[in-house]
């Protein structure tokens, strides 16, 4: 009987399973708190070869980071095409809270290890906010000139927007229990929604 053993993995799958393994670590561990060592044995390969693929661990959290606000500001693409309407904001709220919440590890990572190195930072302004900024800026325009939204300054609009998609975003860890139920994560998403449509002040 002939054995056949199976394919060593391409070089393509290897450094997937390196960024697999940082984003569960660094969100974990913290990126110091992560060695080269600790990646490998994750990731299932030797030392050696994680060098092979980067040059040092800032490379892989700069790759791991950059990949998720690349999935990130898709996502919140994706959302603005499908909205049913331009009222429909809490939809997109109630969903960001929920696929937040389901990719919590890659989050943290986002978030918390840009505010640490610059380099980062830098990078994720230039090619990811930047771009969500004027894709969400140039939705609000034409909600605008439709006369749905009164007239300001949409790029500000576009900033405040995503500001609240973030705190929607991590709502699970700041304005609700962890264990939130659906309900009460459509609750916060309807309320967020309204204060971004509507304000706080009472209308004559």
């Amino acid at each position: 009987m002939r054995v056949f053993n199976s394919p060593p993995p391409s070089e393509a799958q290897t450094r997937s399973r390196i960024l697999q393994a940082a984003r569960r670590l660094f969100a974990s561990q913290g990126f110091d708190g992560t060695t080269t060592r600790d990646l490998a044995q994750a990731a299932g390969v030797a030392e050696g070869t994680l060098f092979r693929h980067f040059p040092n661990k800032k490379a892989i959290l700069v790759e791991v980071a950059t990949q998720g606000w690349v999935e990130i500001l898709t996502d919140l693409l994706t959302e603005l095409s499908e909205m049913g309407s331009y009222k429909a904001v809490a939809q997109v709220m109630r969903r960001r809270m929920w696929n937040m919440q389901k990719n919590a590890d890659l989050m943290r990572v986002c978030f918390m290890e840009a505010q640490f190195h610059p380099d980062l930072r830098d990078r994720i302004q230039s090619e990811v906010i930047a771009k969500m900024t004027d894709v969400a800026e140039a939705f609000f325009q034409t909600a605008m000139d439709k006369g749905i939204y009164r007239k300001m300054d949409a790029n500000l609009v576009a900033k405040v927007f995503l500001g609240m998609f973030a705190v929607a975003g991590f709502s699970h860890n700041t304005l609700m229990e962890p264990d939130a139920s659906p309900q009460k994560m459509q609750e916060m998403a309807e309320g967020l929604a309204d204060i971004f449509l509507n304000g706080v002040l009472v209308r004559d």
